[in-house]
């Protein structure tokens, strides 16, 4: 066999068998020591629902030392719990205002998010903690699981004390149709985690 025809049939052999490997399939599959005990129910999970009467939120940490993981888990869940707050009280917020009629409804709604994102700060103080597990990693670490819950009313409540402070604000602020808007949310939100 002539070098032409030697280089011909090694550039063709290597062709088929490049071409054969590329059919296989690339994806890798994860073992399960990659990636870890898949947990089908997470402790804690299930108090951290919200309702139509309380904000709730869950989280988990891990950590080589115990009280740490707690620590993480809960400041997790804490700042979970911020958003949710903000997030329909902003809801709230924007149903309240184009329901009415303000001369600056913009200026309105600005400070009245403000000021909710403050109630929703200053809350975070006086949450309680509806569940608190813990456990061990076959690699020693610890997992922390927390759930914690705060009232509507104590939303509502803290909305009402920071308005009384705020004489602007609280001229445009009609009490009860903002509660009715308010739980109007927590009960869509309510319906929407299958409550």
């Amino acid at each position: 066999m002539n070098t032409k025809n030697f280089f011909g049939a090694l550039v063709l052999t290597l062709a088929l068998v490049g071409g054969l490997n590329s059919c296989k399939s690339k994806e890798k599959v994860a073992t399960n020591n990659e990636v870890g005990q898949i947990l089908e129910d997470m402790p804690c999970e299930d108090k951290g629902r919200s309702d139509k009467n309380y904000f709730r939120a869950s989280a988990m940490a891990t950590s080589s030392d115990l009280s740490l993981a707690e620590e993480k888990a809960l400041l997790n869940a804490k700042q979970r719990l911020v958003t949710l707050i903000s997030s329909n009280t902003k809801s709230v917020t924007d149903r309240y205002v184009n329901e009415r009629e303000f001369g600056d409804a913009s200026e309105f709604e600005a400070k009245f998010e403000n000021l909710t994102r403050e109630v929703a700060d200053e809350t975070i103080s006086n949450v309680v903690v509806a569940c608190q597990k813990k456990s061990v990693l076959a690699n020693g670490k610890y997992r922390g699981f927390v759930a914690v819950e705060v009232s509507k009313e104590d939303i509502l409540n803290g909305i009402e004390n920071k308005l009384s402070n705020n004489q602007k604000l609280q001229v445009d602020y009609d009490k009860a149709k903002f509660e009715e808007i308010f739980n109007q949310e927590m009960e869509k939100m309510a319906e929407e985690r299958g409550y």
